[in-house]
């Protein structure tokens, strides 16, 4: 089958009118709405609620106007980052199913999107292998899911997993199990990176799952295409793999490159490129026309405490958690870059592209 792809405004926490209207227009059925991955208005901690409305309100639009059950609805992975620091717009991309006879004729691969959830992921697993072991297992399922079988044709995984609170914490303690970390803020970054490292085994871009003392501790060890976040909302792995696929016929088309220091936006351009559209060598955001869907990028303090060389702050402030200010300071850098703030950026880049950088997905609409 094909693929839609929309980029809709959140314009308020409980808003998914954007959903509501595509259906109406018949862009797609609400019955045929497979993943959608957004970004929310909160604080993107572990206490941030705003996923949670906004997951209600973007399934209680799908059960208003689709006939599938609600236990099939919930069901549908929909990955929400918290946190819009700066200028990034609250927004949502929808990945939606078409009927055959709204495909394209072509030869070319397209996108295609599979979605899987792995096994139940333990507290004790986070920060360990079990977990790599379990995530890279759910992504290969979802390549075969999306008709992928060449790990080169895969661009972006965007991957959701529960991170630590006092309550799971406590669960393991009283069955004689040790967690990585008691910090559930820090268990952020730890499940997110010990995800990313499941990615990167599952698409052979680490050769075998890493012992434990190299997992969150060896930087060297990380993936291209992996977006992880992480929340309180589950208890697995939620996992949705975007690339392109023979016979998929859709209109889209999706690339990857990675951005190597905040600042990167040849990163960026770079991914554009990758999912097949022809820039001039030096862009700019009017070289996009139309045609870019959306981006999505991780990113991360780095370590060092430099940038290209110049003293950083943002790890040694108390008062604003580095979270937040990479997130807006690599926001900014994307919104200009593509000339548009409704772009999807999420911190937490342990194992997500280089250290200091990220990865970079771009699906672009193709021209037939």
């Amino acid at each position: 089958m094909p693929f839609e792809v929309r980029k809709i405004e959140i314009k308020s926490v409980t808003d998914a009118s954007g959903l509501g209207e595509l259906i109406d227009e018949g862009v797609f059925a609400a019955d045929d709405v497979i993943a959608v991955i957004g970004k929310t208005e909160g604080n993107g901690g572990v206490n941030d609620y705003t996923r949670i409305l906004a997951d209600q309100a973007f399934r209680g639009v799908l059960l208003d106007k689709g006939s599938r059950p609600e236990d099939e609805v919930k069901q549908i992975p929909m990955a929400w980052s918290g946190g819009c620091d700066g200028v990034i717009t609250p927004h949502a991309t929808v990945f939606a199913r078409l009927p055959d006879e709204r495909g394209v004729d072509t030869d070319d691969k397209r996108l295609s999107v599979g979605f899987a959830m792995s096994d139940v992921l333990l507290p004790e697993d986070i920060g360990r292998p079990a977990m790599v072991e379990k995530v890279a297992e759910g992504v290969k399922r979802a390549m075969a899911e999306a008709g992928i079988t060449d790990v080169a044709d895969v661009h972006y995984v965007q991957t959701k997993t529960p991170l630590l609170v006092q309550e799971t914490i406590q669960d393991a303690h009283r069955r004689g199990e040790t967690v990585f970390t008691e910090d559930t803020l820090y268990s952020m970054d730890i499940s997110n990176g010990t995800t990313g490292l499941g990615i990167a085994y599952a698409l052979g871009e680490v050769d075998e799952v890493p012992p434990a003392e190299e997992i969150c501790r060896n930087t060297d060890l990380y993936s291209s295409v992996a977006s992880c976040s992480s929340g309180v909302e589950l208890d697995r792995a939620q996992i949705v793999v975007v690339g392109n696929a023979a016979g998929a016929r859709s209109r889209y088309r999706v690339g990857h490159s990675v951005m190597q220091d905040a600042l990167d936006q040849d990163g960026i351009f770079e991914a554009i490129r990758n999912a097949g559209l022809e820039l001039p060598e030096r862009p700019h955001h009017t070289d996009l026309g139309d045609r870019l869907v959306n981006v999505f990028l991780k990113c991360e303090a780095d370590a060092s405490g430099e940038l290209r060389g110049r003293r950083q702050l943002m790890l040694d402030d108390s008062d604003v958690h580095h979270h937040r200010q990479i997130k807006g300071a690599v926001g900014g850098v994307t919104a200009s870059a593509v000339g548009d703030s409704a772009v999807f950026v999420s911190v937490g880049a342990l194992h997500q592209g280089p250290q200091g950088g990220g990865p970079v997905a771009a699906i672009i609409r193709v021209e037939d």
